[in-house]
């Protein structure tokens, strides 16, 4: 059986244990000061002694295409030159970092955020095809602004090579590997599920459009390449177009034949919903009035808002944390495909890490955890119980106000002062 601190090999790069930091959102903007937030965000996770660190969805566009505020632009060469202090950071203290391509295509903030639209009037809204019936029904009500652009078989050509020369930009600042968003809704998962797709092109097979952005990046670099894979088996009742488990293990098993040098599968919905952070409703962040004013410029009102919070409400009812949510899942696909397996959702305790690793996974991811713990590798490696976040989930919601990811809640923060106060996170 393997262990935690065991090294492992992703593509010909040897991480030092099986434990990483799960992609998140940084919101580090695209400015001068873009590589001092990440490496402040990331670095303490590889000084404490995580193998792998995943830095969050970066967009491979200079418009449109951001799912949430403030997310990390990497179309500008001279930009992500600037970037390199972040790589060189977390090779200092024996870890790795792949950076995450994404583009939110559908999830775009220019559709859901109503002062971005109100500021980018001209920003395309990218579809695969023309958008599923229960997104034009809430653009009918206010909700969303669909004007979307349909790609043509030229444009997804197009879009495949920005993901290349995006990370053609990143491995030549020293990032470790890449790391493709196929999952979360963003546009790499609209094309995979049958739910967004309905093309008659050679995209048409969403898995393609997946393929092709591996090309892409194989043929200008050669860096690890991993991606997620969705299974949408969290859909809502009623929609009957979606993936299937058995549809991840088969996209998997694509994946891999495709020359991917690892995979991530994870479950969720075909929305952007509580689905993606399974726990317990944020009463405390919808609650609080210093976002007040972000979600109202957010969700268009303040009464707009209020829907939104309590449609968030009825959603965590259906999306209660569950330890390892993702381990079915990814034990099928271990079994089926002859590279690394990644687990992420809803690891919280070493114990049960030690009993996934050889058996679903070969590594092991962990999220929203570091909002609340930056230096969260120190216990686990050491083999110091749990994590201190309680799945709460108030350090995501404040995030569609633009404000950054950080734990907010305060028996979390009391816990992790007085770990610090033992010097349990004292590893380097």
């Amino acid at each position: 059986m393997s262990r935690l601190d065991d090294p492992v090999d992703v593509g010909g790069v040897t991480l030092r244990n099986r434990l990483y930091r799960a992609p998140l959102l940084e919101c580090a903007g695209t400015d001068a000061d873009t590589a001092d937030v990440l490496r402040a965000d990331l670095e303490p996770a590889a000084a404490a002694g995580a193998g792998l660190v995943c830095q969050g969805a970066t967009v491979v566009r200079g418009e449109s295409g951001c799912a949430a505020p403030n997310m990390t632009r990497v179309h500008d060469g001279a930009f992500v030159e600037t970037l390199s202090p972040v790589p060189e950071a977390i090779e200092a203290h024996g870890g790795r970092v792949f950076a995450q391509l994404e583009h939110g295509g559908l999830r775009s903030m220019e559709i859901w955020h109503a002062g971005y639209r109100d500021a980018h009037p001209d920003y395309d809204q990218l579809a695969v095809s023309r958008p599923p019936l229960p997104l034009r029904l809430a653009a009918r009500a206010g909700f969303l602004d669909l004007s979307p652009r349909v790609l043509s078989t030229d444009e997804v050509y197009g879009l495949a090579a920005d993901f290349g020369r995006a990370a053609e930009r990143l491995a030549a600042a020293g990032y470790h590997g890449i790391h493709v968003a196929g999952a979360n809704m963003g546009i790499v998962q609209q094309f995979l599920s049958p739910f967004y797709n309905r093309r008659s092109d050679e995209f048409a097979d969403g898995f393609r459009f997946l393929e092709l952005v591996h090309d892409e990046i194989r043929a200008r670099t050669d860096v690890p390449v991993i991606t997620k894979i969705p299974a949408e088996t969290e859909a809502q009742p009623g929609i009957r177009r979606h993936l299937t488990a058995e549809d991840c293990v088969a996209l998997c098993e694509r994946a891999a034949d495709a020359g991917f040098d690892a995979v991530v599968p994870v479950s969720g919905s075909v929305f952007w919903d509580a689905h993606l952070v399974k726990g317990a409703y944020p009463e405390r962040a919808w609650r609080d009035s210093q976002f007040q004013s972000g979600y109202a410029e957010a969700f268009g009102s303040a009464w707009r808002a209020r829907l939104v919070a309590a449609a968030n409400r009825l959603q965590a009812r259906r999306a209660e944390f569950e330890h390892a949510w993702n381990a079915d899942l990814c034990r099928r696909v271990r079994e089926r495909v002859d590279v690394p397996v990644l687990l992420e959702g809803g690891v919280r305790e070493r114990e049960r890490v030690d009993d996934l690793l050889g058996d679903a996974c070969d590594l092991v991811g962990v999220g929203r955890p570091f909002y609340a713990e930056p230096r969260l590798p120190a216990r686990l490696l050491s083999g110091d119980g749990g994590v201190a976040c309680e799945s709460c989930n108030n350090c995501v919601v404040p995030q569609a106000a633009g404000e950054p990811g950080v734990c907010r809640t305060p028996s979390v923060l009391a816990e992790r002062g007085r770990r610090e106060r033992e010097g349990a996170y004292g590893r380097e």
